[in-house]
């Protein structure tokens, strides 16, 4: 269903626009894309955050991590002395 929104632009808003309005989209088309890819960047950051919260919970995998980074440690010259 086709629904019509009024909105009051800033100057923001209005360069965005113009950007869009550059690639040969109308008005209607640019805030719709926009609209659409923003949800799209959304749901990545969220889908990304939770997979963060796992991986940070998992303390199977922060072992792992921890060991890695011992024997990284041990492979590693010690820095000179001043």
């Amino acid at each position: 269903m086709a629904r019509a929104l009024h909105v009051r632009l800033d100057t923001d808003s209005e360069a965005a626009l113009s950007t869009l309005r550059a690639e040969g989209l109308n008005d209607s088309q640019a805030v719709r894309l926009a609209l659409v890819e923003a949800r799209s960047r959304r749901r990545q950051r969220a889908a990304l955050r939770e997979e963060a919260l796992r991986l940070a919970g998992d303390v199977g995998d922060r072992r792992e991590l921890a060991a890695l980074a011992a024997d990284l440690d041990a492979l590693t010259p010690a820095w000179p002395e001043e």
